[in-house]
């Protein structure tokens, strides 16, 4: 990373990409390559679009994917001129960009006579699991909702119609990553519930182990809103002894201090909650959406957390099935080979025959969270 933003400062990066600068961008990936390496190479080709190549013979980079690679640039729709040329990365390597929903064409015949799958047409299907799982969302028409991936680290954010490149999306680090039919997918990471797994690694070192579903029994049978913590405080970035680096941000901010695991796991997902709070009012004011529904994937990873979080958003949460995913991408080859006709009727169809809970939000957190935002810890 340092070699390259010697050369392309984070600012300018990211007004060319409108992508956050992570070390698991393409783009540094292909600049720790060594030359001799690069010039044997025809394609560069992303792991779907290099099962695509290998099932039809036809190279081509689906949208979703190069976005994410920070060689792409959104506004323009095509690989970033700049960047290639101060990288020295050759624009030979890609290969022609499409929409997800193209038809590449049939199976190679080698392949169709092997299998038996005569007329099968692949299609280039949204690569990047939220794009393709935001296909598949419930929505109705002229909803304004917005998403959240829940997981070690959360992804938040929502669709819209065109990147938004600031210093203000910048400085909040949010990303701008293209969807189907040339949506955007804005969103941010954030701190998860790796907070609440580094807290069990050290109980279970300790000898003090216990699972998820005993913890979250013990946290909602504590009482609320004893202490709270800033999930994004740079301490709780890197692993260590979580427990202990909760009491001390409790202890610097005149907190009670959370001793035992139910307290401390209550302490860190209702802080979430509230974190994620903050993160929606970040992307309502960037996007200027006033959001009335979060849709959450991989709600089944805490249950206690989804009912803490349309608490503190006072919005309803609908919690989707762990196979949205794949759900989105059956939607967009659908579509593609003319079987449903419209994004909007496909939405229809799944919101008609998709399980998902909705939560409804009670209680009034709006006290916690004024003490949440006022949060900023002092030396003892």
């Amino acid at each position: 990373m340092r070699k390259v933003l010697d050369k392309l400062p984070v600012e300018v990066l990211y007004d060319e990409t409108g992508v956050q600068a992570s070390p698991t961008n393409t783009i540094f990936q292909l600049t720790s390559e060594k030359s001799k390496r690069l010039s044997k190479a025809s394609h560069l080709m992303p792991v779907a679009d290099g099962f695509n190549y290998l099932l039809t013979g036809t190279p081509r980079i689906e949208l979703s994917t190069a976005s994410r690679t920070q060689l792409y640039n959104p506004v323009t729709r095509s690989w970033s001129d700049r960047i290639c040329q101060a990288l020295s990365i050759p624009t030979s390597l890609f290969p022609p960009l499409v929409d997800a929903g193209t038809a590449l064409g049939p199976l190679r015949s080698t392949l169709a006579k092997e299998t038996g799958l005569v007329d099968t047409q692949v299609v280039a299907s949204c690569s990047h699991d939220i794009a393709a799982a935001l296909v598949g969302l419930p929505v109705e028409e002229g909803e304004s909702w917005a998403y959240l991936r829940s997981g070690a680290w959360a992804v938040i954010g929502t669709e819209t119609d065109s990147p938004i490149i600031d210093s203000a999306s910048r400085e909040r680090q949010f990303t701008n990553e293209i969807g189907f039919m040339g949506k955007v997918n804005f969103h941010k990471h954030a701190p998860g519930l790796w907070l609440m797994k580094e807290c069990q690694r050290i109980w279970e070192s300790e000898g003090r182990g216990m699972d998820t579903e005993l913890l979250t029994h013990l946290a909602g049978s504590t009482p609320p809103f004893e202490s709270i913590i800033d999930p994004t405080d740079p301490r709780f970035l890197s692993s260590g002894d979580m427990p202990a680096k909760i009491q001390a941000f409790c202890r610097e901010t005149n907190q009670p201090v959370p001793r035992k695991p139910g307290p401390i796991v209550r302490c860190v997902l209702e802080s979430l909650a509230l974190s994620f709070r903050r993160h929606l009012e970040e992307l309502q004011d960037l996007t200027g959406k006033t959001i009335t529904r979060l849709y959450v994937m991989n709600g089944e990873a805490s249950p206690l957390l989804n009912h803490f979080t349309a608490n503190a958003l006072r919005l309803p949460v609908v919690v989707l099935p762990a196979d949205v995913t794949a759900i989105g991408n059956i939607v967009v080859q659908a579509i593609a080979l003319g079987h449903i006709k419209s994004l909007a009727q496909a939405r229809d169809l799944v919101r008609r025959s998709m399980k998902t809970q909705t939560i409804l939000p009670h209680g009034n957190w709006q006290t916690p969270y004024a003490r949440f935002a006022g949060l900023t810890p002092v030396a003892a």
